[in-house]
């Protein structure tokens, strides 16, 4: 079973930058991908990106499309989320997620295995 550390989450003033990351471990046969999604208060949990293993290929939640940036190292089986431009309304607990699957959507149903959160406040 894949399992899932999130590190890199604080505080930051609207305009900073963090970077996230998520370092997987344990038996890995197959990994097809690994996504990031957040849940801030009141709300759902909800998609952020994504990246697939083998080619890199990225997708992105619109509300952080040109701001958010996904990217993975192969030999450290990490992915890491630079997010930058950070608003208030990004506060939220960001989760890793690792799918082994190909899927056509980024629901959090398909995923297989989450990490435990790691929190991002945005102040004003």
């Amino acid at each position: 079973q894949v399992q899932l550390v999130e590190s890199g989450g604080g505080l930051v003033q609207a305009g900073g930058s963090l970077r996230l990351s998520c370092a997987a471990s344990g038996r890995i046969f197959n990994f097809n991908a690994m996504g990031w999604y957040r849940q801030a208060p009141g709300k759902e949990r909800e998609f952020v990106a994504g990246i697939t293993w083998t080619f890199g290929f990225t997708d992105f939640a619109d509300s952080v499309k040109g701001r958010f940036t996904i990217s993975r190292d192969i030999p450290k089986n990490t992915a890491y989320l630079q997010m930058n431009s950070l608003k208030p309304e990004d506060t939220a607990v960001y989760y890793c997620a690792f799918r082994i699957g190909a899927r056509p959507q980024w629901n959090s149903d398909d995923m297989d295995t989450w990490g435990k959160g790691t929190l991002v406040t945005v102040s004003s």
